[in-house]
């Protein structure tokens, strides 16, 4: 069974109705990136963190998996998938992916202000003041924020490096690192990007680029693969 690598993106989510992570303004939902999703907004105003976590909880608690979600679980049958997302939602589980990387963390899941080991699932999707962990220190949201080391980076190239068919969806992989996943391919592996607006790939000669939607495209995609198939 080929290993079919997974890049997903805001773009997908979008679908779903939740909005992309940052605009063009350098705005999220109405609300300057550095003061909800950087270490200096949490020193400065936890309060106002945690209440913003906990509304989007609320809107990604209220959304459902797309089609583009659920062709990438139906591909299982044929491929051994593995989906690494940039997305902090969860809606490739619950769509039925079974092999997911969160690079930039799970917004279900609070973790330890003093040991980044702790990790916990957030009971009612509701993280407040005084959540504490086993060490007695305030939980924050398990989300990697503007300025802080991407640890998923690392087992995310060594899964794109064993990768027999590559497909990126829903992101223009302009904002590194994650961008610079698709350098860890091996030398003559296909490559699928589907995006409305697929940026240039240079050195690449076998990309295969789908300009639609994340929905319409996936369509597509699998009626490609499947033929390929085995």
């Amino acid at each position: 069974m080929k290993k079919l690598v997974v890049l997903t993106g805001a773009g997908i989510s979008a679908e779903s109705g939740i909005p992309t992570f940052r605009g063009a303004d350098g705005l999220w939902e109405g609300y300057d990136v550095t003061e909800v999703a950087s270490p200096q907004g949490w020193q400065n105003n936890r309060a106002l963190v945690l209440d913003f976590y906990n509304q989007r909880r609320k809107g990604i608690q209220q959304a459902q998996p797309n089609r583009a979600h659920k062709i990438l679980a139906e591909l299982e049958a044929e491929f051994d998938v593995q989906i690494i997302t940039q997305n902090i939602d969860d809606l490739h589980e619950r769509a039925g992916s079974t092999n997911i990387l969160h690079l930039h963390g799970e917004i279900g899941k609070a973790r330890s202000t003093v040991d980044p080991n702790l990790i916990y699932d957030i009971e009612g999707w509701e993280l407040k003041e005084g959540d504490v962990c086993a060490k007695n220190s305030q939980l924050r949201p398990h989300i990697v924020w503007f300025g802080e080391m991407v640890p998923m980076i690392a087992p995310a190239a060594k899964i794109v490096a064993k990768a027999d068919i590559l497909l990126v969806v829903g992101t223009s992989l302009q904002v590194y690192p994650a961008a610079g996943l698709i350098h860890e391919v091996k030398s003559g592996t296909p490559i699928y990007v589907v995006d409305p607006e697929t940026p240039p790939y240079y050195g690449y000669e076998k990309i295969t680029a789908i300009q639609k939607s994340a929905g319409e495209g996936m369509e597509e995609i699998k009626g490609l693969l499947s033929s390929k198939e085995p």
